[in-house]
């Protein structure tokens, strides 16, 4: 695999609803650096599997990841619950996670040469994709936080569904990514805690500029 040098490398790890996204898109923007949610690439999958069934295969797969752009996974269509559900199932695949994985190396470690890094934001990016990032951050908040915020991202989608089914939803893909044996979500001793439970999008911004900075020393 090819690697430029001197890139920036930022990981960051965190549960479901924690702004781990969010955050990621406003340090790419600030530091010019390619972002990648390594989840959409799953939906995307799960997308094929679910819309074109008759050519899902390893061999179908692995062309379309090949020549995957990373625009393409800002479709809204990635954004539905029964993709989710699709995308956690074939996550499990061994087959598949090295597919995705592959493709998460190349946009870590060789980005187009217009940015000057990369950011990749997902479950397992400090402890097996990029364990030598230059900054390491695990965001979380507490659980009420998280569904809360996640209620109220639905609803602004007119979703009808309740607080409760949110908070049952969060608290089963919690279960899922603590406790699945491929990659499991966990902070490893050199990321970052930085919890946003009281924090407003720009100060939890702010607050992860001082530490890239002061790890870049910019």
């Amino acid at each position: 695999m090819l690697k430029r040098k001197n890139i920036i490398k930022i990981a960051i790890d965190s549960p479901a609803a924690a702004g781990a996204g969010t955050q990621a898109k406003l340090i790419s923007k600030h530091y010019n650096l390619l972002q990648l949610d390594t989840g959409r690439i799953y939906r995307y999958i799960a997308n094929i599997k679910i819309n074109k069934p008759s050519k899902y295969s390893l061999k179908y797969l692995k062309k379309k990841i090949n020549n995957l752009k990373v625009s393409s996974l800002n479709n809204k269509k990635l954004l539905t619950d029964e993709i989710a559900t699709t995308a956690s199932i074939i996550a499990k695949d061994k087959r598949i996670r090295k597919l995705v994985h592959d493709f998460q190396l190349k946009c870590a470690y060789n980005p187009p040469k217009k940015y000057a890094g990369s950011c990749l934001d997902g479950r397992d990016i400090c402890s097996v994709i990029v364990p030598d990032a230059d900054v390491k951050l695990f965001i979380t908040a507490n659980l009420k936080t998280r569904v809360f915020r996640r209620y109220k991202e639905l609803k602004a989608k007119n979703k009808n569904i309740s607080y409760q089914e949110v908070l049952k939803s969060v608290k089963k893909r919690d279960k899922s990514d603590i406790n699945r044996k491929i990659s499991p979500l966990k902070k490893t001793k050199d990321s970052v805690l930085l919890n946003t439970s009281n924090l407003s999008i720009r100060r939890c911004f702010l607050k992860i500029k001082k530490i890239i900075d002061r790890k870049l020393i910019i």
